[in-house]
């Protein structure tokens, strides 16, 4: 039988995966389905004090955090960059620290024969609009680009070193890193393709490059329809898009646009189907993610939100959609009419007669 972290790779690097990969939230497993990734929050660790432990502290880069009465990770409140009289003074934290590893290599070894996937949040622009606060951030690309470049430079140096260290340490026992970038509202991204490409592909090349050269998987999170941008994130390298809003993006046209070209970490939409809570709705958005999104050479992770309470998503509907995409585990290998990726006939209509 072949181990969960090898049908992760093939899912991903579209190498034919024997069924559909099962990505659980680390603080939310069904033991009923598959758990194929061993997913480490360890990075988001601060010495400061912030995290789950005590989500109403600063973190390590000075930023302030409250949080409401239910255990999210919270908001930043308080931006140490807000005046950027500050910048010049500023320090980002030691990358190389040993107290964000010490615990690392027990919870690795944790993983036994899963993939091992290390969550860093905060990569770039998230890291800058916490540090500045959004509404300066906005317009700071077009007032103040000189302190922009030296914020997000600093930025990349600490993420670099941190992939460093990391790869120095535990080398090929990780397989990918998982980053994070919020980039649009639910109609659009937050910037234009330009400010993208001037302030953060550059960035990002680099970023992906030190991943990529450890031998690692780039997964990059971001929320909001951010279509225009998916085309620059596939040129860069990205390996895995974790999409969290499949009906924002339009989930039939979004496949055809994409299916092939990146693996999805794909959950039925967070922010309608899931908290409607219609069984029938959500089994039947997880078949159009599966029949749109992937293929029969792989190119889809079915993933579990995890916070689902945070979404007020009653408590059973997360077993529902992880049933459903157990029945659709091995939907490739099991239709006897596997439909072309690139056929015109691939469309929701039809979709009855493909599950037949």
């Amino acid at each position: 039988m072949m181990e969960p972290r090898e049908i992760v790779r093939r899912a991903i690097e579209f190498d034919r995966p024997p069924r559909l990969p099962f990505w659980q939230h680390w603080n939310h497993k069904m033991a009923d389905f598959p758990d194929d990734v061993h997913n480490i929050w360890e990075m988001d660790r601060q010495e400061a004090g912030w995290f789950f432990d005590n989500p109403n502290a600063a973190d390590d880069w000075g930023c302030g955090w409250n949080s409401t009465e239910h255990k999210t990770i919270g908001q930043v409140t308080e931006f140490p960059l807000a005046d950027w009289s500050s910048l010049d003074r500023y320090q980002a934290p030691d990358p190389r620290n040993p107290f964000y590893y010490d615990r690392l290599g027990p919870m690795i070894d944790a993983a036994g024969d899963r993939y091992v996937a290390i969550t860093a949040h905060s990569l770039l622009f998230s890291r800058q609009h916490k540090l500045r606060g959004f509404a300066n951030t906005m317009e700071d690309f077009y007032f103040e680009p000189e302190r922009v470049n030296r914020l997000l430079d600093m930025i990349v140096d600490f993420k670099i070193a941190q992939c460093e260290e990391l790869h120095r340490r535990f080398g090929d026992r990780i397989d990918g890193m998982f980053v994070t970038d919020d980039w649009g509202t639910q109609e659009r991204t937050f910037v234009s393709q330009k400010i993208l490409n001037e302030f953060f592909v550059p960035r990002y090349a680099k970023i992906f490059k030190a991943i990529h050269d450890r031998g690692w998987h780039v997964i990059l999170h971001s929320c909001g329809r951010i279509n225009d941008f998916v085309p620059t994130f596939l040129d860069l390298g990205v390996d895995v898009l974790n999409m969290q809003q499949s009906r924002s993006y339009g989930l039939v046209e979004f496949g055809q646009q994409y299916r092939g070209r990146v693996c999805f970490l794909a959950t039925v939409d967070i922010q309608s189907t899931m908290p409607a809570g219609r069984e029938n709705d959500i089994r039947e958005e997880a078949r159009l993610l599966v029949n749109h999104w992937s293929m029969p050479d792989g190119g889809m992770i079915a993933f579990d939100y995890g916070d689902w309470p945070a979404l007020s998503v009653a408590p059973e509907m997360p077993r529902v959609m992880f049933d459903e995409f157990t029945k659709l585990a091995t939907f490739w290998s099991d239709s006897k009419k596997v439909p072309s990726p690139h056929a015109k006939t691939f469309v929701t209509d039809q979709r009855e007669e493909i599950y037949k």
